[in-house]
């Protein structure tokens, strides 16, 4: 006879999911599922019939956090497929837009979800009655990770500028030289809150990783780049599923994905620092030192530091960037609609976004492929979840469930990309 521990919903994350530990008849668990209770979203079927200007505002509103790397991801696999190439300044721009989607994921996921873990508080609100600076803080990174967004977007949320081929209105270069002060700001924010960091001890969960990310030759990758799953394997973003496959389970509503042989791997910021170590800007090098994170790092509860060590990464390229900018006139480029497929992969502040659409003679959306970066760490955190119970002594259920929920949280799951299921099981 096989039973199962009391589903418990999972705290401190995006959206809502259930974690579920199932043992056997002796007491052993043998199986670990999270179980996304969000109702599906169809994004992929909805914009099906839709004019191929319409879709990146519309995929941007998959999420509340991750909108500008959706819009990104969108709008350069539609470019693949018209044939556009855009200029210098549009890349820029399109970076300056991802760091603050970055910087501020990071900030909203760090200093308000995970901090308390380090404290073992129940919550930020118990925190911030004993130490006010995490909440004052993260406040604090967050909004500049907001105005950077607006200034380039157009708005905080789901930008409104983006568009195929490049901006419908360019920020004022004045308007952006004035948030270099923000960014001073937030780097000296950082430096505080490395100097507290530098002295914890965070809990260890080692394993040998797959990490799967985006590597580049020049640059610390977020718009593009080479997917990297190993050392010694590269492939580019347009053989992105030969290599990935994505299942539908029953006890989700959000899908899977896999490696072809099956195995499971995981994106996001851990992979990124550890597959782009030395690309990071030299002040988030030294920081990293500080914080002891090593180029190579297989313990999970590090994806916490790897995001404090991204955030000063992008506040760094963002002041050096802006600094250095000059804001020219432009034109949109013309292009000719013609029947075709394009893809692109992002990284987005969870990891590797992938956007495939095809087109049809009519300049419509013909079919549409979206794997996001929740879906490709869930299997992987499932793992993670069994390996750990099963290497323990029996516990309480309440503290079984506690640090499978610490370990969880290091995911940062955004569950509400996730949701893209085509079929619907009964249990």
């Amino acid at each position: 006879m096989r039973s199962r521990s009391k589903a418990k919903a999972i705290d401190r994350i995006e959206g809502e999911a259930l974690l579920n530990i199932y043992y056997n008849e002796r007491g052993d668990p043998f199986k670990a599922t999270i179980e996304v209770s969000e109702a599906p979203r169809f994004f992929e079927k909805l914009i099906i019939g839709r004019k191929v200007q319409e879709v990146p505002d519309l995929v941007s509103r998959i999420c509340g956090i991750c909108y500008s790397a959706h819009q990104i991801a969108s709008i350069r696999a539609l470019e693949k497929a018209l044939g556009l190439e855009v200029t210098e300044q549009t890349e820029t721009l399109r970076k300056l837009l991802a760091y603050g989607g970055m910087i501020q994921s990071h900030a909203l996921h760090f200093f308000f979800l995970a901090v308390p873990d380090f404290f073992g508080n129940e919550n930020i609100f118990d925190l911030t009655k004993e130490d006010t600076r995490w909440i004052q803080w993260g406040y604090k990174i967050k909004s500049v990770g907001d105005l950077l967004t607006e200034l380039i977007g157009g708005r905080a949320i789901h930008p409104i500028t983006p568009t195929i081929g490049g901006f419908k209105r360019r920020p004022k270069e004045n308007k952006l030289k004035k948030i270099l002060k923000e960014l001073y700001e937030a780097r000296e924010v950082i430096k505080k809150c490395v100097d507290v960091l530098g002295d914890f001890e965070l809990p260890k969960f080692l394993k040998k990783f797959r990490f799967v990310t985006l590597t580049s030759d020049s640059e610390y990758p977020v718009n593009r780049g080479l997917v990297t799953s190993g050392l010694d394997i590269k492939f580019p973003e347009d053989e992105y599923l030969n290599h990935i496959k994505e299942k539908e389970v029953p006890h989700s509503t959000s899908k899977r994905a896999y490696l072809n042989d099956g195995s499971t791997f995981i994106v996001g910021p851990l992979a990124r620092l550890n597959m782009n170590f030395d690309k990071l800007n030299p002040v988030a090098k030294e920081f990293s030192e500080t914080l002891k994170f090593m180029s190579r790092c297989d313990n999970l509860f590090s994806s916490h530091l790897a995001r404090v060590i991204e955030m000063s990464h992008f506040l760094e390229e963002s002041i050096k960037t802006i600094e250095e900018l000059k804001i020219r006139d432009e034109n949109l480029p013309n292009y000719e609609i013609k029947p075709n497929i394009g893809c692109a992969l992002v990284e987005a502040p969870r990891g590797l976004l992938f956007h495939q659409y095809e087109i049809d003679k009519n300049g419509r959306i013909k079919k549409a492929d979206i794997i996001t970066p929740t879906v490709c760490n869930l299997s992987s955190a499932e793992e993670v979840v069994l390996e750990y119970v099963q290497s323990i002594e029996k516990s309480s259920d309440d503290t079984v469930r506690n640090i499978c929920e610490r370990l969880i949280r290091c995911y940062d799951f955004c569950l509400s990309c996730s949701v893209h299921v085509e079929n619907i099981y009964k249990t």
